[in-house]
């Protein structure tokens, strides 16, 4: 069990919650130090009241997981009033801060984008195979990938309540994710781990592009960032929308098509074609070859019009993260 912590203990530590990291649907975020000098972020959860004995069992079995990159919960809260959770605490933030051509921290290189979706391939391959219950974390975007000093990546807000068994294949659940990393198989309803590959797809062009996928600043026919890869393979002009992202991307042209490629069968319409996160991995580490035929279109997110619902019990994406 990770450490239990008094609500006093957390709010001295956050100096009464006054330093805001950031807020949620769920919770809000604070930065905070413990006694022994440790820096930390603190979740400070709401609308979670009377659902005390299954958020002991999910911080428990979420605290026993643990995975370089996967974010660490280190301790929590809980009693009649409130409900907090402890996590390590990311200098460097989220990662939608820096690939974003529009933000004003400095874009980041090459070699640090490339080992960044490879981290985040080993944090997904762990939850979908290595672990005890295979777990599907169904909102995978830049907001939720955490970096360190020295921009190593985790993956954050990933949850217990979508738990599969190793022998099940898959399970219904009520739609949850976010609009523009949402596979086209929500619509019916038939969910495995393949909905977290589709978006790790998204958020690899987003960071090969520099821009989202869903981009509603930008004119109407420049919305879809999908839509313009494909008219961009069709003209063959496809690695003119990486240059635009930082100054040494025109150099790895083989790399960066590579990794394109990679996104490209991430993002197949039916999700029986798609890889597993660990064939990601071994494909991108050049373990091995892409050996299908990705000549098709590149698939589309669900359309801005579908409806996202979370489920609920909500502790899926409570406990799992700090943002």
């Amino acid at each position: 069990m990770p450490t239990r912590f008094s609500y006093k203990d957390l709010r001295v530590a956050t100096n009464n919650f006054s330093n805001k990291l950031g807020e949620g649907g769920f919770g809000t975020v604070y930065e905070g130090t413990l006694t022994d000098g440790t820096k930390v972020a603190v979740k400070r959860l709401y609308g979670l009241r009377n659902m005390k004995s299954s958020f002991l069992v999910e911080v428990e079995t979420i605290s026993s997981i643990h995975h370089v990159n996967l974010i660490r919960l280190l301790g929590f809260c809980v009693n009649a009033s409130h409900q907090l959770l402890v996590y390590e605490y990311m200098c460097n933030g989220s990662l939608d801060n820096w690939i974003y051509s529009r933000n004003q921290n400095p874009t980041l290189d090459w070699q640090t984008r490339k080992k960044i979706i490879l981290d985040i391939a080993k944090g997904l391959t762990y939850l979908h195979e290595e672990c005890e219950q295979r777990i599907v974390h169904l909102d995978i975007k830049p907001q939720n990938i955490l970096l360190d000093k020295k921009f190593n990546a985790k993956v954050s807000d990933f949850g217990l309540s979508k738990l599969i068994d190793r022998e099940q294949s898959k399970v219904i659940t009520t739609m949850r994710g976010t609009l523009g990393y949402l596979a086209p198989e929500w619509l019916s309803s038939v969910i495995t781990e393949k909905v977290d590959v589709f978006s790790f797809g998204i958020v690899v062009i987003e960071m090969l592009c520099g821009r989202k996928n869903l981009d509603f600043s930008q004119p109407e026919e420049c919305i879809h960032l999908l839509s313009l890869l494909e008219k961009s393979a069709k003209e063959d002009q496809l690695h003119d929308m990486f240059n635009k992202i930082c100054e040494d991307m025109e150099l790895p042209r083989e790399e960066a098509g590579k990794i394109m490629m990679v996104a490209k069968w991430c993002l197949q319409n039916e999700y029986s074609e798609r890889p597993s996160m660990s064939v990601v991995v071994k494909v991108l580490e050049g373990a091995m070859d892409i050996k299908i035929d990705l000549a098709s279109k590149f698939s589309s997110a669900l359309p801005p019009s579908t409806t996202v619902v979370a489920s609920s019990p909500l502790l899926s994406s409570v406990l799992s993260g700090p943002r």
